[in-house]
């Protein structure tokens, strides 16, 4: 097996002049990097980081934008045998506060040899390296061209690593970005991109086509590192750009003839809600042979939606498609919707609410769609299991447990968590799900569990029969619990974002609450107390686009303490 600086090099003389990446922009002409000119522009950061002292083997963060500065600076990072971290960049959508409490957190827990960024912003930096963790503050204006690479291989660093040294960093995404950092070695990537690959049909003839941000596991992996280790020809958007304007994605995949693309469950609502058609004169999604719903809880009506809206695009109902992945295991842990059309597990509402089992449903009795995650990628064995670490049987929800050959080397710095996070060496999730004939389901996170009065509810069970309101808007809803002392239990909260503004129609968004307290009651025997409907972008996400479940319950908090104090 050869390391990550060893596939470039191979790549650099055999095949320097193929087109590997197209960096496309809003408002500037796309760039298009050849094999050349990605390792020559790596190049002059792997100087720049020798003539700043620092060593393999050392922490290199990387705070830039989507474009050919961050690319060449990671892979600057991998030829010299340092390694590279991405971490968001700061947007007007992100409080400075807490973006410089967080990267001052990372700084203290990583202890970073360097950080590059841009000039307009190593002020930033420096106001957030507060205890003098990183040794030097790298601009990219510092670098300077490379040439011809062949009489400088032996300088780089990168070519004497071991398959088994730590190539990179994936971090865990918070409400402003990276806490807890995920340490992978050139062979577990290796494992994982193999494994994949093989459970994609991955070919030549593909073109994955991407917007996602290269600080999440999604984005890097399969939108990122996949097709450039492997040569297949990537587009790649800019996030921020995407947001602004969805269609582009889609005029992406028409003009490259992209064959792969990766998007969490709300991007399928927000594509299908946003996306006008004079957007869409002259694209053909026909190429498109598997769209990948990943990284958060996936539901059946996002697909339809999504589908309804772009079939006459081209876009074909077999290349929707499933995954369950995450950065401890490199990426994918299990692949559906490639060899046959994603499994559709109806199961009985009150079964999986109040028993946790995912049975069967019968009849017209309340059901809820699960879509299957489908099955786990070669080398990953994947068992569900109890409180007490005891393995379950099919259909019975419980904590997911993985095993694989492309598992974390360990959280960087953070020997405690390393060690908590595995039982009898199997690697513990923190997700809910269910095994059934073979697929892998999952249903929300452990530790998002809502308590009521000794029952367990899950809040994904909440926030999709919410979602299914009218006039609430797709994807912004959250539901928590808040301790109730005088029951002695937890009070349960959904709070939901209008699809319009509701200030001057207080009746309006009572009759939503009413509605969607009704169909929250129907559906899982739930009983709701405190329903809140708000305004557009209430709502707190995290740096991947989740919603931020615990940032909105202090959001929530802080209000209703306002509203006493003001009544005192």
């Amino acid at each position: 097996m050869k390391t990550f600086a060893e596939i470039l090099q191979d790549a650099y003389r055999q095949v320097p002049d193929q087109v590997i990446l197209h960096l496309l922009y809003n408002q500037k002409p796309a760039e298009h990097l050849t094999y050349r000119t990605l390792l020559q522009g790596a190049a002059g950061y792997t100087r720049l980081l020798q003539d700043s002292g620092v060593e393999a083997g050392d922490v290199v963060v990387l705070i830039l934008q989507h474009g050919s500065d961050l690319i060449y600076a990671f892979f600057g990072a991998v030829l010299h045998g340092a390694i590279p971290a991405i971490m968001p960049f700061l947007t007007e959508k992100l409080s400075p506060e807490q973006y410089r409490k967080s990267l001052t957190a990372l700084f203290e827990i990583t202890r970073p040899a360097a950080v590059i960024t841009y000039p307009e912003f190593q002020a930033e930096v420096q106001r957030a390296n507060v205890h003098n963790q990183v040794r030097s503050v790298l601009v990219s204006s510092q670098v300077t061209p490379y040439g011809e690479l062949e009489e400088s291989w032996t300088d780089f660093h990168g070519l004497k690593r071991s398959v088994d040294d730590i190539v990179l960093l994936q971090h865990s995404s918070g409400t402003t970005g990276l806490q807890k950092g995920v340490a992978l070695s050139h062979r577990a990537v290796f494992n994982q991109l193999q494994a994949y690959s093989a459970a994609l049909h991955l070919n030549q003839d593909d073109v994955i086509v991407s917007w996602l941000p290269l600080y999440h596991d999604m984005g890097l992996i399969a939108g990122f590192l996949m097709p450039v280790l492997n040569r297949i020809p990537l587009a790649l958007l800019s996030p921020f750009d995407w947001v602004r304007a969805p269609y582009r994605l889609f005029k992406a995949v028409s003009d490259y003839y992209g064959t792969l693309s990766w998007m969490p469950n709300f991007a399928y609502n927000f594509c299908a809600a946003k996306i006008r058609p004079r957007d869409l004169e002259g694209v053909d999604l026909s190429t498109w042979r598997a769209v990948i719903n990943c990284s958060e809880p996936m539901y059946w009506n996002s697909h339809q939606v999504f589908l309804e809206r772009f079939a006459p695009y081209g876009l074909k109902e077999q290349a929707l498609a499933t995954c369950y992945a995450m950065a401890e295991n490199v990426f994918a842990v299990s692949q559906g919707g490639i060899d046959e059309p994603v499994t559709v597990d109806r199961i009985d509402s009150h079964a999986f609410v109040s028993r946790q089992l995912a049975l069967p449903a019968a009849g017209d009795g309340p059901s809820v769609p699960m879509l299957s995650a489908g099955r786990p990628i070669a080398n990953t064995r994947v068992k569900v299991i109890d409180d007490k670490g005891r393995e379950l049987p099919e259909r019975h929800i419980g904590e997911i447990a993985i095993q694989s050959d492309c598992m974390l080397t360990g959280y960087f710095n953070r020997p405690d968590l390393t060690e908590k996070a595995f039982l009898d060496g199997w690697y513990l999730t923190g997700d809910l799900g269910y095994l059934a004939n073979g697929e892998v389901y999952i249903t929300g996170r452990k530790k998002d569990l809502i308590i009521v009065g000794g029952k367990n509810v899950y809040p994904q069970d909440l926030e999709r029969l919410a979602g299914e309101t009218p006039g609430v808007h797709a994807g912004r809803v959250v539901a928590f619990g808040v301790f109730n002392p005088e029951t002695g239990t937890e009070d349960i909260v959904v709070v939901a974002e209008s699809e319009e503004d509701l200030t001057d129609q207080p009746e309006k968004a009572q009759a939503i609450a009413n509605e969607i307290r009704r169909r929250v009651t129907q559906g899982s025997d739930v009983a709701l107390r405190f329903v809140e409907v708000v305004g557009r972008n209430w709502l707190l996400k995290t740096s991947s686009g989740k919603i931020a479940r615990a940032a909105n319950r202090e959001k929530y908090l802080e209000q209703i303490r306002a509203q006493e104090t003001a009544q005192s």
